[in-house]
């Protein structure tokens, strides 16, 4: 006797054609059930060979929002925001310092970089509200008002930037870097924890390793650590 695979007819075609469609049917359900409001445009577009779905759902006003204050660049600045909003986008969305750029909210760009009581931090993984009474510094608190500062002007004389989004990171961490050397703080590639170099002990590969968290898509790499260096020596002349 010879099987035969079972061939697709009206009804099997029938079967399919149902089952898409109370597919379908369930999945503007689900998304009706979980907005606020039910979707007021479903465009269907069709883009480098595949097909998207994209809706406009606007979803009801929070009124979730709290107030408290923040120490930045030397300043009492009050907010009234969602406790959800992170530091970065309190900066730059409620502060107006748009100074520390949004380059990856991951944390793996370093273009967010400030300092929060004198340490390096990247302001897209911490919350605002959790650094209520901690002393914050941006890009346009490290200097003052008549004057670079000394690694803003080693960048600028060693031209260590192109597109410039990147470099008001790679300049907080810099300084922030040279802070951690002067106190010994031992990094990933130092040989001896137990004896971490110093200021004047840092190599180029120590450089390098402390500031490879901050990406620079420009590829000026050389240029930052001439300008990094040029800092190093000038401070150890000021010793």
């Amino acid at each position: 006797m010879t099987l035969r695979a079972p061939s697709r007819g009206r009804r099997s075609f029938s079967h399919d054609f149902i089952g898409r469609a109370l597919r379908r049917r369930f999945f503007f359900r689900v998304v009706e059930q979980l907005s606020f409001e039910k979707p007021q445009r479903w465009a269907y577009t069709r883009g480098m060979g595949e097909t998207a779905i994209s809706s406009r759902v606007e979803a009801a006003p929070s009124n979730s929002t709290v107030r408290f204050h923040l120490h930045v660049n030397g300043e009492e600045r009050t907010l009234q925001v969602d406790p959800r909003t992170s530091l970065l986008d309190a900066l730059r969305e409620h502060l107006a310092l748009t100074g520390s750029k949004k380059g990856c909210d991951q944390g793996q760009c370093g273009a967010c970089t400030v300092h929060i009581n004198n340490r390096r931090e990247l302001a897209c993984l911490s919350l605002a509200i959790a650094h209520q009474g901690d002393q914050i510094t941006t890009i346009e608190g490290l200097a003052g008002e008549e004057k670079l500062h000394p690694m803003q002007s080693a960048f600028v004389e060693c031209d260590s930037f192109q597109c410039g989004y990147c470099t008001p990171g790679q300049i907080m961490s810099a300084v922030a870097m040279l802070e951690e050397a002067a106190q010994t703080i031992p990094s990933h590639v130092t040989p001896a924890v137990s004896r971490p170099p110093g200021l004047q002990e840092l190599s180029l590969e120590e450089i390098r390793e402390r500031m490879s968290g901050n990406i620079c898509r420009c590829g000026a790499y050389p240029n930052i650590v001439e300008a990094i260096q040029q800092v190093q020596k000038a401070k150890e002349g000021g010793r």
